[in-house]
């Protein structure tokens, strides 16, 4: 080999150092920017930041509205509660609640937002209000999740967060973070989180499209299989009620169901769904100020088409309902 070649190549392999390092450098940069301008409104930052984020969606929002002192209650869960208004519970109750909903999510993802609830509080929460749907019905101890969601957003772990800083969607919110800091009034996303999907059914045309009746009708089981337990979703919330909010008062919601999602009286799946059911009742029955508010049951307004969108997803008229049931289920324990 001559000395130009060698020359070449230590010239590359210094480069190639140079560009590492350069590389490296500017990842630490961008990680330690984030970590101060806080893209989520965690509250782990040093500086004194503007309240709140921009607008976007529910599983990271949470981190800001979960840690926000002016409310001391929450609802939990996923779409089938989401209708369940905050603003009414407050009016009917006159606590301060907060929807940490997430659509498509299960008990894992819901027993974090609850335990991120928890943590910030720097006093006793007044009320929590947990949807049970057939996803807590699981005899999974994983707890299985069906859509991606930011586990490391919520992490006690300083490690565990900042290795989730370290992504791609994070530069891109970190970039509307900056706008939302610098701006003298921010568009902010909605502090209570409250979040009507029946607005987007009716603009799409849904109510109105003459196959949703005909799909509306038709028999679908939904008791979620498990009809001789265990139910690691109820032992789990038991076990951080117990940790964290011994005392709170805690409404257990049965969203509703259309009548053909309900399982049919003596079937196997009216088998699990009632295993399932009895698995938080007990809950509710062993532990002090708890209530079980099951709509997931046959009663005329589960019979009328035209107070669901589909088997689930139920229309403001029952979430009225449903609302005024949890406001005197916590009136109870007053």
């Amino acid at each position: 080999m001559n000395s130009s070649t060698s020359s070449s190549e230590a010239r590359w392999r210094g480069f190639a150092a140079t560009f590492a390092l350069a590389a490296a450098g500017l990842v630490l940069a961008l990680l330690a920017l984030a970590f101060l301008v806080d893209p989520y409104d965690t509250g782990r930052s040093p500086l004194s930041l503007k309240t709140g984020v921009s607008p976007q969606g529910p599983r990271t929002a949470a981190a800001s509205r979960g840690r926000d002192p002016q409310f001391s209650g929450a609802i939990f869960g996923n779409s089938h509660i989401q209708l369940i208004s905050p603003e009414a519970l407050k009016q009917q109750t006159g606590i301060r609640f907060v929807s940490l909903i997430a659509p498509a999510t299960g008990p894992r993802e819901a027993l974090v937002l609850l335990d991120w609830f928890l943590r910030q509080r720097s006093e006793p929460a007044q009320a929590l209000v947990i949807g049970i749907d057939v996803r807590w019905c699981t005899r999974d101890a994983t707890l299985p999740i069906e859509k991606p969601f930011p586990f490391w957003l919520f992490e006690q772990s300083p490690r565990a967060y900042l290795t989730g800083l370290m992504r791609f969607d994070v530069l891109e919110e970190l970039l509307r973070r900056l706008r939302y800091q610098m701006a003298k009034a921010p568009q902010r996303a909605r502090p209570d989180g409250y979040w009507n999907y029946e607005e987007g059914y009716e603009v799409q045309g849904f109510h109105s499209d003459p196959a949703r009746r005909a799909r509306l009708l038709e028999r679908i089981e939904t008791g979620g299989g498990n009809a001789t337990g265990p139910f690691p979703a109820a032992e789990k919330l038991r076990e951080l009620l117990a940790r964290q909010a011994p005392g709170v008062p805690v409404v257990l919601l049965r969203p509703p169901n259309f009548a053909s999602a309900l399982p049919v009286p003596g079937s196997a799946d009216a088998a699990a769904d009632t295993a399932c059911r009895n698995a938080f009742v007990e809950l509710a029955a062993n532990r002090p100020r708890t209530a079980l508010v099951d709509w997931r049951i046959d009663r005329p307004e589960n019979r009328e088409p035209d107070n669901y969108f589909d088997h689930s997803h139920y229309r403001l008229g029952i979430a009225r309902l449903v609302e005024a049931e949890i406001s005197a289920a916590l009136a109870r324990f007053r």
